[in-house]
């Protein structure tokens, strides 16, 4: 009878400890939703402020539109897409293989030297305007002024810089080249400039503390700093430029975009789906290997 009765005094308590647990479960959560909604209650009323914003939003967006004017496809206009569209799935293989200079292999390799060289003079370049335009390097004037050379750089497009270097070097790639690395330059310099302001002056405290000249600190404090960066910087902007190599050459600045112009005036579509092709491709390849880099660079996984 005593066991029962042990048994039965056990079972409740067991019981009241289970309730327990419930009550205080359910009572932490409403404590949580409590605290929400006093986060949310004390936020200062944005509302006026967004409708603000979308009103001149909505404002640039009319103002914007009242310049296009739309006329509707021509009959030419609608021949020649679905020509280009037709012709993708038929390229001129006799072009896509073809070994010499007119050939769409030599095309694209001088494409990705054009977008190389430039990216890497670009790249080079860039590292002393950025350390004379970082403000926590130099004295504030002097960062000023060169941060002004590098937003006139980028103030001008691409295209601009390759019409005014062809009248100085004449059209091929060498001015393909030139024109990308300025470009570069201005893109890639920003970017570095945002490094090197972010850099952790307390190493370079630790081993002046130790006693380690300039040089040494630049090698151990500096550069494991800013490597990952500016090697992810520059491969970001090759991407740009093998882009842009592209657009750049229909201006006479080298690569494979002046015979694509050609036969697109000439309406040779096959040629065209041909050159669209092998840049698809190139692309598409550059895109991986770029990503799988910046990514291990940024994270340390493959």
């Amino acid at each position: 009878m005593e066991a029962v009765m042990n048994e039965h005094e056990e079972m409740k308590k067991t019981e009241r400890t289970a309730n327990g647990d419930v009550a205080g479960d359910i009572l932490s959560r409403l404590e949580s939703r409590v605290r929400v909604l006093e986060k949310l209650m004390s936020e200062p009323k944005m509302l006026w402020m967004r409708l603000l914003i979308f009103g001149i939003i909505a404002v640039i967006v009319y103002w914007g539109s009242s310049a296009i004017t739309y006329n509707g496809i021509t009959d030419r206009g609608s021949g020649i897409a679905v020509n280009v569209f037709k012709n993708l799935l038929n390229p001129d293989r006799e072009l896509l293989f073809n070994l010499t200079r007119d050939g769409v292999p030599f095309l694209v390799l001088e494409t990705i030297g054009i977008a190389v060289l430039g990216t890497v003079f670009g790249a080079i370049l860039a590292i002393p305007i950025s350390f004379l335009s970082a403000t926590n390097i130099v004295p504030k004037g002097i960062a000023y002024l060169f941060r002004a050379i590098v937003l006139f750089i980028r103030t001008i497009p691409s295209l601009m810089w390759a019409l005014i270097w062809i009248r100085v070097t004449g059209p091929g790639a060498f001015c393909g080249v030139t024109t990308q690395s300025i470009c570069s330059i201005g893109m890639i310099s920003k970017m570095y400039i945002m490094a090197i302001e972010n850099l952790d002056t307390g190493i370079l405290e630790s081993l002046d503390a130790c006693g380690c000249n300039t040089f040494e600190k630049i090698r151990v404090g500096i550069i494991p700093q800013l490597s990952a960066s500016f090697i992810s910087t520059a491969i970001y902007r090759f991407d740009i430029n093998l882009k842009d190599a592209t657009v750049l050459g229909i201006v006479g600045a080298g690569g494979i975009g002046s015979p694509l112009m050609q036969s697109i005036s000439s309406f040779k579509y096959q040629r065209v789906a041909a050159f669209l092709w092998a840049l698809v491709l190139l692309v598409v390849i550059i895109e991986w290997i770029s990503t799988q880099i910046r990514a291990r660079l940024a994270h340390g996984r493959s």
